[in-house]
């Protein structure tokens, strides 16, 4: 048992360390991750509204660019082996047949992530719904922004409770309660 530890019948508690403390337990740090979290909305959201209106995405033709993605993906697991053979399965048998309903997941999706990041808005949910879509398009070996946007999205959910400290979060949190607390008023 560490010396800071603090023994309570069976279990041990390990106090948490300064740095991660700050980072995503304390308010003061809420600035680190405004800027962070209007980064990544600002990407999603001008994504998302960019394939909005698009035939190919939402229009007519809506599913088209998503049967080109996924033929991508696909040839490069067969060729190049960027794409595991698990995902490619995936990608073949569920979301090709279901293009349109994935175009219209993704396009409303990227818009959601990115509104509810630039609001700060249910901060945490928007951000892992963000990682979400970033890990899918990695699995389907499309690297670009998406594995920095992984990464931030990440911290973003840790940082859930201070992350939304400079947007509705501080307001809507209070409002409707954590899992461990309900407010009583």
């Amino acid at each position: 048992m560490g010396r800071n530890s603090i023994k309570t019948g069976n279990e041990i508690i390990i106090p948490e360390n300064p740095v991660s403390s700050y980072l995503f337990n304390n308010t003061r740090s809420a600035w680190i991750w405004l800027i962070i979290r209007l980064y990544v909305g600002y990407i999603w959201l001008t994504s998302g509204l960019g394939k909005f209106g698009n035939p190919a995405w939402t229009g007519e033709n809506a599913g088209t660019a998503i049967k080109g993605f996924v033929g991508g993906a696909i040839e490069k697991s067969e060729t190049s082996g960027d794409v595991v053979g698990w995902y490619a399965m995936f990608l073949e048998n569920m979301v090709l047949p279901n293009a349109t309903v994935f175009s219209y997941m993704v396009v409303f999706g990227e818009i959601a992530v990115g509104l509810g990041l630039i609001l700060g808005l249910l901060t945490g949910i928007a951000a892992f719904f963000g990682s979400i879509m970033n890990a899918t398009f990695l699995f389907a070996g499309t690297l670009s922004a998406n594995p920095v946007l992984f990464i931030l999205a990440t911290w973003l959910v840790l940082a859930w409770k201070v992350a939304g400290w400079y947007g509705l979060d501080r307001w809507a949190l209070p409002r409707l309660g954590t899992p461990w607390t309900r407010n009583k008023q």
